[in-house]
């Protein structure tokens, strides 16, 4: 069968997201039923049901979930590949950057100078986002690096470079009842109130969706949550809070990420410089190769 277009891809992702014709149609600007031919039409070629429909509802087939999955990937990759296109062609080249607040354990202030000296620098743009906003950043074209979380980040289809390890802390309200404790194991955390992030599934937890850092430090301060994190929260915890040890949380990796086949010797210098400020310069083979 012909690859379907780029159109059918958005039109399809529309009703998958919304399980309702009537409410895609109005998403996309169209009347219902031209989309509804086009989805019919679509599964006729690839020979497969897609969606399950009935009078009251819509539901995906698996081969449905599937495609829905692909169809996202692949509408990234072209707004992806619009978007870098169109840094790479102005007069004045640059990088974006992205990374959630503090999410470089306090490198970049020592990567920028050092990248600067790289013969192939451009010029660098940082963009500060919400948690859990870096992947995808990157993977749509908004960004060319990203710092990213292991092992929570979504690293797929993306080249990495761990650039640091951390040990985890309970960040605790200051009158909580561990927070005198030297030291903590996770099952001393068993009944807490636990965040939720934006596109991770954490076992036991069951709080509050938290989207940024100062959201997370104000209910961990009003005794809403507790959490654990990477040690460097440490830096610029504030004073009603405090941090404690967990002995058997595992390790946090801060990653420098870049689209995998990535040609650019900007890219590539920067990765260098992270390397070098990181861990002594050693060599980084795949990036911009």
């Amino acid at each position: 069968m012909d690859a379907p277009e780029t159109r059918e891809l958005a039109y399809f992702v529309a009703v998958a997201e919304e399980l309702h014709f009537g409410r895609a149609a109005e998403r996309l600007g169209m009347a219902q039923p031209p989309l509804s031919r086009a989805i019919q039409r679509l599964e006729r070629r690839m020979g497969v049901a897609l969606l399950e429909r009935t009078s009251r509802a819509v539901s995906l087939t698996p081969a449905g979930a599937v495609f829905l999955a692909e169809s996202r990937k692949a509408l990234d990759a072209v707004a992806a590949a619009v978007r870098r296109a169109q840094r790479s062609g102005r007069e004045s080249p640059r990088l974006l950057v992205v990374m959630k607040p503090e999410g470089d354990a306090g490198l970049l202030g020592r990567i920028l100078p050092a990248y600067r000296l790289d013969p192939d620098a451009v010029e660098v743009e940082v963009v500060v986002c919400g948690i859990g906003e870096q992947s995808a950043m990157l993977r749509d074209g908004r960004a060319d690096l990203a710092f990213l979380h292991g092992p929570w980040d979504d690293v797929s289809g993306f080249d990495v470079e761990p650039l640091l390890t951390e040990d985890q802390v309970a960040v605790l309200p200051r009158g909580h009842r561990l927070a005198d404790r030297a030291a903590l194991v996770l099952s001393d955390l068993d009944g807490e109130q636990l965040p939720r992030w934006p596109g991770v599934d954490v076992a036991g937890a069951s709080g509050p969706l938290v989207r940024d850092a100062s959201q997370l430090m104000q209910l961990i301060a009003l005794s809403q949550v507790v959490a654990v994190l990477p040690e460097t929260m440490r830096r610029n915890a504030r004073a009603d809070v405090v941090c404690v040890p967990v002995l058997d949380a595992p390790s946090s990796s801060i990653l420098v990420a870049w689209p995998e086949r990535t040609r650019s010797r900007a890219v590539a210098a920067f990765v260098r410089a992270c390397t070098e400020v990181a861990h002594g310069g050693r060599a980084v083979e795949n990036a911009g190769r």
